[in-house]
């Protein structure tokens, strides 16, 4: 509010320009921000969230290989222990079709070492590999999880 006798000052119509330059400048700025918040986002959802789930299945399929490996170690170690020459089993055929096996001569066992291959070897042998090949999946494994931390990051 102005008081009675004092002088009102009027901005010039640069002043006014130059406001409405701000303003503009301001909007510039925030459409900007707006297109670089868009692309970041797109970059997360379209490229790192997708490396990040396809690291983590190949992790998963790693874990549940190394799954299967143990059972098998522990069953092997089972069948030491009991010093078992003969063995009746359920053999899952596929789809939870089971059907009767029985195992003559538990002395060696065919295990797939990869790539279709399923060599004989015996128990002591088995368990060898079987830790030879633990090892290099826990390093596969650890590897995908540093690789899925460093997606995450």
């Amino acid at each position: 509010m102005s008081r009675p006798g004092s002088k009102v000052r009027v901005p010039s119509l640069e002043e006014m320009m130059a406001g409405t330059d701000a303003a503009e400048d301001d909007q510039t700025l925030y459409h900007e921000r707006q297109k670089k918040i868009f692309e970041y986002e797109q970059f997360i959802n379209e490229r790192l969230k997708v490396d990040l789930e396809l690291t983590m299945q190949d992790r998963d399929k790693i874990y549940a290989e190394l799954g299967q490996y143990l059972e098998l170690r522990n069953h092997i170690l089972l069948i030491k222990e009991q010093k078992l020459e003969s063995l009746n089993t359920m053999v899952n055929l596929s789809s939870e079709f089971y059907v009767q096996a029985n195992v003559e001569d538990t002395s060696k066992i065919f295990v797939h070492i990869g790539l279709g291959f399923h060599p004989e070897l015996t128990l002591d042998e088995a368990l060898k590999f079987i830790e030879t090949k633990e090892k290099i999946m826990n390093e596969r494994a650890d590897k995908l999880t540093a690789a899925a931390n460093q997606i995450k990051l």
